[in-house]
């Protein structure tokens, strides 16, 4: 087979021009333009252009008055997204907040006490003698968590004073009216008005001690999610269009698209995750797999992406360029 018979296997050729936009950057000679660089998102391709295509479904959530879900998992308030969270909740941009007991617990913490930064590769045995906690490149002294265990005894002896069986989003947000801290999600949810659900709190230290205190002091406290769920249910039938961010995944987001799914699935879905579709996992289902079960709805319009992203890196900049 001589080279001009190759040549079509190697260089095939075109039979049309595609009309889709040229693949171009943000050109930074001259001034630089925030707003110009993020417009260039969408042509960059890659996840830079997913996050522009993210940015546009936000925006509509606003344009359209959307109830908007703000779902994550507690590593993002181990991070400083807890001041970004704080802030959309603060300024009146959420709606809704669901998210993981360890959200809860260090939400209360950095109130009073803050993270530290540290390094990926450590002496896990050596901080285990320092008695530090290593979340990633973040560092948590053990005692954050002593501090932690007063502070709720003593919420939790008027928490049940008059009720014995309360609802998490009655725990979270009397547990925000305590807190004294402009950055704390749990004092500007409780200050706004904005439900915070937490389906699964047992699921860290507040278990804990919420355990411990019912041993020691009464048998009779106890935790009700039922209620919680019908009124995130009911909420949601109420609502003209619903709008889902989900910061991660887990629990939080399949609580949102979940209840989601007694109205006919959720109008407009962003996704921001690094799961991995592969293994069937609810963490790395991506919004179509949603839209077969019904819980996101199928739209003309580009309704729902995923940002596949390490959330510090890119929640930022939605928030910024959607929002701010």
């Amino acid at each position: 087979m001589d080279a001009d018979e190759t040549r079509d296997n190697v260089v095939p050729g075109s039979d049309e021009e595609l009309d889709t936009p040229d693949v171009r950057g943000y050109d930074f000679r001259g001034e630089f333009d925030f707003e110009a660089m993020m417009d260039a998102y969408a042509t960059t391709g890659f996840q830079a252009t997913q996050l522009a295509e993210a940015i546009d479904i936000t925006e509509r959530m606003q344009e359209e008055d959307a109830e908007i879900y703000l779902t994550f998992t507690s590593n993002i308030i181990s991070s400083g997204l807890r001041e970004t969270v704080a802030y959309l909740i603060r300024e009146g941009y959420v709606d809704v907040v669901i998210t993981t007991s360890g959200s809860l617990t260090e939400d209360v913490i950095k109130t009073a006490k803050p993270f530290k930064m540290g390094e990926w590769e450590a002496d896990e045995a050596q901080l285990r003698e320092q008695g530090i906690n290593r979340l990633g490149n973040i560092f948590v002294p053990s005692d954050r968590y002593v501090w932690l265990e007063e502070y709720l005894y003593d919420f939790f002896d008027d928490f049940f004073a008059e009720e014995k069986i309360r609802t998490p989003t009655e725990f979270a947000r009397e547990l925000g009216e305590t807190l004294d801290d402009e950055d704390s999600v749990l004092k500007q949810a409780a200050d706004n008005d904005v439900p915070v659900y937490c389906p699964a709190l047992t699921d860290a230290e507040v278990g804990n001690f919420l355990y411990y205190y019912r041993q020691a002091y009464d048998s009779e406290v106890g935790i009700e999610i039922l209620d919680d769920y019908d009124s995130l249910i009911e909420d949601g039938l109420l609502a003209d269009q619903t709008g889902l961010i989900a910061v991660g995944a887990g629990v939080p987001k399949h609580h949102a698209i979940m209840t989601n799914l007694f109205r006919g699935g959720a109008d407009h879905v962003v996704y921001i995750s690094t799961g991995m579709e592969g293994d069937g996992s609810l963490s790395g289902a991506p919004p179509s797999e949603a839209v077969s079960w019904g819980k996101i709805k199928e739209d003309e319009e580009t309704n729902y992406t995923l940002v596949e992203a390490e959330a510090t890196l890119v929640f930022p900049l939605l928030v910024a360029s959607a929002f701010k």
